[in-house]
């Protein structure tokens, strides 16, 4: 095989992650797993691959289906396609598997838009969420918007807002919709050429438009409060109380409208005042009732909302808060002997369960110690000719700078594990096991 004429690189719109960029997203998703799960969702994981039908009910009019999918033919000739976003798999899922109600999940995993990109929006991207399936219940709408909320808040920001809005059932949207593009169409002239394609296809996406222009002319479009049904009306009252009732602070917006054909009723989204107006929504979601029956299962109801990772994270640092967590190593092995000592050493400490590591090819005592120093680990432990003809270990304490002292080797392990054991009440490193709230890493 010819070599190519220049290296390979990754294709536009995507990115290599590496520590401690994707320790920081570990930390996340175990952050956000241990919300979830306190919370009765369990993890599911649909394929990074579906059917092309599967992801048409998301709406043919909207930009993910008609321009970003990657979609194409696979070697049995189906039309297939790598997910865009993960709601419509989950319940492509809940389809097929028939789990009893309520079906509440969390995940976590990476999508796929062909979309421009810029700061914070990759055509490859992580996000976390849950889906609720099989309940009509305001008050559990109030529990997934409190969950998102406690998210963002949990990774220390301030300047985020939880937006709100209802579209209404099924029939208060198509009248909404009708409304809006009888509007939009006699207003045409004075919109942008972009604004009047889109609202050719989805009139909707308009009222989300960042263009100066176009929102000078949408500031006089319907409401959708003149369009709700008494029912919708009592389900968002619901919901609104129920928000303030859990002191979860929510604004509202009327031309909330989402990006997918399948919301209905309860919509909203995470906004962070920190970033650029154009990209500065960090998650949303809302009520997709209905979207079942489109994939071929009974009429079923459904609520959810995605976190977008790398969003948070442009938020996170505009805040200065939820750094990527520093890496844990106990002990760092230091061997002039020519190695053996370290490489059973080192074996020994990981099979206790210790984070233990050591220096490859040799080298001499001072750039074996530099390694040390490198790797963050509380402990250098030293074998050299004196230690290992008399069956001991130096450990010096790389944190504390105390007096090193000699260990027996074959105490050496137990010695270690008893001084990382936590007291009560504390951490494992001997704190009180409690964010710092005034450093903002936590709530």
């Amino acid at each position: 095989m010819v070599a190519p004429e220049q290296p390979f690189r990754t294709l536009t719109g995507m990115h290599d992650l590496f520590d401690p960029d994707t320790a920081r997203r570990r930390a996340l998703v175990d952050l956000f797993a241990t919300r979830a799960e306190q919370a009765g969702y369990r993890e599911v994981r649909p394929p990074l691959l579906e059917e092309l039908g599967v992801f048409q009910r998301l709406g043919e009019a909207t930009d993910v289906v008609s321009k970003e999918m990657y979609e194409f033919e696979d070697k049995d000739g189906r039309r297939v396609a790598l997910r865009p976003e993960l709601t419509a798999g989950v319940v492509r899922a809940f389809v097929q598997h028939h789990p009893p109600t309520p079906w509440k999940v969390w995940y976590a995993g990476t999508s796929f838009r062909r979309e421009r990109p810029a700061k914070g929006r990759y055509r490859s991207f992580d996000q976390v969420g849950v889906e609720v399936l099989g309940v009509d219940d305001p008050d559990l709408d109030v529990e997934v918007l409190a969950l998102a909320w406690s998210t963002v808040r949990e990774l220390g920001l301030r300047d985020v807002r939880l937006v709100v809005n209802s579209l209404g059932d099924g029939d208060d949207r198509r009248n909404y919709t009708d409304a809006v593009a009888a509007f939009l169409h006699s207003r045409r002239s004075d919109l942008s050429e972009a604004a009047v394609a889109t609202s050719e296809r989805n009139p909707l996406r308009v009222l989300d438009t960042k263009r100066p222009e176009d929102r000078a002319v949408i500031a006089d479009a319907p409401s959708i409060a003149e369009f709700l049904s008494p029912d919708s009306v009592a389900h968002l009252d619901r919901v609104r109380e129920g928000l303030r009732a859990l002191g979860v602070p929510f604004t509202e917006d009327d031309r909330l409208v989402r990006g997918l054909d399948y919301y209905r009723r309860t919509t909203f989204e995470l906004v962070a005042d920190s970033l650029d107006a154009a990209q500065n929504a960090v998650g949303g979601g809302g009520r997709y009732d209905g979207l079942a029956e489109d994939l071929g299962g009974p009429p079923t109801d459904g609520i959810g909302f995605a976190l977008g990772v790398d969003r948070l994270f442009l938020a996170c640092d505009a805040e200065g808060v939820f750094p990527a967590p520093e890496p844990v190593l106990d002990a760092f092995v230091v061997d002039t002997t020519g190695g053996g000592a370290a490489r059973d050493l080192v074996h020994e400490l990981r099979e206790a369960r210790l984070a233990a590591d050591r220096r490859y090819g040799g080298g001499s005592l001072r750039s074996q110690m530099k390694s040390a120093d490198r790797s963050g680990a509380r402990w250098a432990l030293l074998v050299g000719t004196d230690e290992l003809a008399a069956g001991v270990v130096t450990v010096r304490d790389l944190r504390t700078g105390a007096e090193q002292e000699t260990i027996a080797r074959a105490e050496l392990v137990g010695a270690l594990l008893q001084r990382l054991a936590p007291t009560a009440g504390t951490g494992r490193d001997g704190s009180d096991g409690r964010d710092d709230e005034r450093e903002g890493t936590r709530t």
